[in-house]
């Protein structure tokens, strides 16, 4: 008996090193589909442990068991193994925006703790598996934007649990089961640019704590029940000619053709069930409708020419939807894929254990809701202004490590693709490196949105959310990249080297910019930018300068602005004043041009050693060589004379900027 508790421990640890055997198995199995040629999941070894931090993407519980898989956005591109069922403690499954194909396999059903299934943004194809009906954990089911056919499972009514489903772009036929309904938590659902075709339930339409129902682009009909008013702007229902209502904006009033016998299966009507895919997939010995055989006929009949209208009207918006994700490629798509948002946090267990920054997606932390738009935003500019997090998480491919462009200490700078196809780029900030104070946080967004000029990259809107703790900035893309690109070029890199004219042009353009940032109009307060310099000058297709960066200091916190000043320093451009004054003025943006019209040009980032030529009127020393003396030498004298005032030591010294504006006029 004394060696019966070690007999137990054995068994114990033989059962756990068995079972850690098979979640191995099962993770190198799913590697070897998922990614075939073994370019992103290297890290995944067959002698390794999934639980010690080594297998990328990877995350355990404290016993040892597989809980979390996330590989969004990683290039995926082969299919998902049955041998996922085999990661029994799986919490979250995250394999979106990636380029995986293939079916779902069926197996996943197995998963009964999986609380997130995230395979939006891929190329899946076939039907939904009716065996997600028993994964009744489920929270979030995240199936948008791929190839799916078939019809909705009426399985997917018995996820108690579900709070967001979203199926949307993809190429579902059928009807909206009723089952649905059923779903007592669900807040978001999302079956947009589809191919369904009949009503809308009237039990979905009173799922409790439903708050955003989709429903654009399909081929819906009937009457929209009363209920969905509740929703307000929730409910979108857009390019569906057969429904009609009252209460709604743009939506017909219905007639007595629209009122329909609910007993009747046919897809028209208010039915508290209406008519599947398959016409006797709700018909047994008990519930058939007793109608005559003519009455059977009539509904073929009409149920032939739904589907047609539906593959008419729906085939244009899907082909369209994939002809543009094709195009893509692994880009965003055109058609935005409405992720979760779950406004209340997730139990602290889950959150320990995963590798997402958090699991909350919130659009929370909106500076422009709940009327808070008293700082002189209009409802026009602040509608226009405001992106969601699901816009904004798209466009970058939820944040994909492919899309940055760079990474500093309080942001990063995703590029990303709009669903209009605008290319843009994302500045993330955190919101611990925001000013705190809410007002004065608005009032930088107010002074962003409300700044316009061709010289000014422009900002498109924002985004703010409390679960992720950030702030999200929307630019244009500016494709030929910052100026100090062009900086330093050697002589062997021709392409980057910038003639004498486009040069002049890049000058004025940063003068008139600056000078309209300084001037005071009817809509905007004078403003100091108080960071220009070469890497906050971007180059457009035209290689016109757009000045980035401007005002964001009204929206930073204070010791964020000045963790700034090392790298400005550094290159030369704060003024000297400033460690007397401690404050950026007009006279320390005029300074700072000086030096980038320095750097233009000599062609250097570095200008101390220049500065004697520069005063002696040495031109065939002061000019970047790479030009071989094609310049003009009168142009060249005066933008030089130029340079040199706007660089006084004494601010009172340097001329306005308007001023340099006229004088620039005048001799270019």
């Amino acid at each position: 008996m004394a060696h019966l508790p070690l007999l137990c421990f054995t068994l114990l640890l033989l059962l756990h090193t068995s079972t850690g055997n098979l979640e191995l198995a099962a993770l190198m199995e799913l590697k070897s589909t998922l990614d075939p040629q073994d370019h992103f999941l290297s890290s995944w070894s067959s002698g390794g442990d999934p639980c010690n931090g080594s297998f990328e993407g990877v995350a355990c519980n404290g016993e040892g068991k597989v809980v979390n898989i996330s590989l969004q956005g990683k290039g995926l591109t082969g299919y998902i193994a049955p041998a996922v069922a085999q990661l029994r403690s799986l919490t979250g499954l995250y394999l979106h925006y990636n380029a995986i194909s293939g079916r779902i396999p069926s197996e996943v059903g197995s998963l009964r703790e999986l609380t997130d299934l995230y395979l939006n943004e891929n190329n899946l194809s076939g039907r939904i598996p009716d065996d997600i009906g028993a994964m009744a954990a489920l929270q979030v089911l995240q199936l948008c934007c791929n190839q799916l056919t078939g019809s909705i499972p009426t399985q997917l009514g018995l996820l108690k649990r579900l709070d967001v489903l979203a199926l949307n772009a993809n190429s579902l036929t059928g009807a909206i089961p009723a089952s649905l309904g059923d779903l007592t938590r669900l807040r978001r659902l999302d079956l947009s640019f589809n191919q369904l075709f009949g009503s809308i339930p009237l039990k979905l339409a009173q799922a409790p704590e439903l708050q955003v129902l989709d429903l654009r682009n399909n081929s819906l009909s009937g009457i929209v029940p009363s209920d969905l008013k509740r929703l307000n702007g929730g409910f979108q229902f857009g390019n569906n000619m057969d429904l009609c209502g009252t209460g709604f904006s743009s939506l017909r009033v219905c007639t007595s053709a629209d009122v329909r016998d609910p007993d009747r299966p046919e897809p028209y009507g208010l039915q508290d069930h209406p008519l599947s895919a398959d016409v006797n997939a709700h018909c047994n010995k008990t519930h058939c409708p007793n109608s005559p055989k003519s009455s059977t006929v009539a509904v073929a009949i009409g149920i032939s020419a739904v589907a047609m209208a539906s593959i008419i009207t729906g085939v244009v918006a899907i082909s369209w939807y994939h002809h543009q994700k094709r195009k893509l490629g692994t880009a965003a798509s055109g058609v935005s894929c409405h992720r979760v948002s779950v406004d209340q946090p997730k139990d602290p267990y889950r959150r320990s254990v995963s590798p997402l920054v958090s699991l909350e997606y919130s659009n929370g932390w909106d500076p422009l809701a709940d009327g808070r738009s008293g700082v002189g935003f209009s409802e026009e500019v602040s509608q226009s202004f405001r992106f969601n997090l699901e816009e904004v998480e798209s466009a970058t491919q939820y944040f994909s490590e492919v899309n940055l462009l760079g990474r500093r200490n309080f942001y990063a700078t995703y590029k990303g693709m709009l669903r209009d196809q605008t290319a843009v780029v994302v500045k993330s900030i955190s919101k611990t490196s925001c000013r705190t104070e809410e007002a004065e946080f608005l009032k930088g967004l107010k002074l962003l949105a409300m700044l316009h000029h061709e010289n000014l990259v422009r900002l498109r809107g924002f985004c703010c959310s409390t679960g992720r703790g950030e702030c999200f900035l929307v630019y244009n893309f500016v494709t030929n990249g910052k100026l100090s690109q062009y900086l330093d070029v050697k002589g062997d890199d021709k392409g980057r080297i910038l003639d004498w004219p486009t040069r002049v042009s890049i000058i004025k353009g940063i003068a008139k910019g600056i000078e309209y940032l300084h001037s005071s109009r009817a809509n905007k307060p004078s403003l100091v930018h108080q960071n220009i310099s070469a890497d906050r000058i971007l180059l457009d297709d035209r290689f016109n300068p757009l000045i980035t960066g401007s005002g964001l200091h009204n929206l930073l916190a204070d010791d964020v602005i000045f963790s700034t000043l090392k790298a400005s320093a550094a290159m030369g451009y704060l003024a000297p004043e400033y460690t007397t004054i401690g404050r950026f003025t007009e006279k320390s943006d005029i300074y700072a041009f000086g030096v980038v019209l320095f750097q233009i040009l000599t062609g250097k980032k570095t200008i101390a050693q220049l500065q004697t030529a520069a005063e002696a009127g040495d031109l065939d020393k002061l000019i970047d060589e790479n030009l071989q003396g094609n310049f003009s030498r009168t142009e060249a004298a005066k933008l030089t004379d130029i340079a040199m005032i706007c660089t006084s030591e004494a601010p009172n010294e340097r001329p306005a900027m308007q001023l340099v504006v006229q004088e620039l006029e005048r001799i270019c």
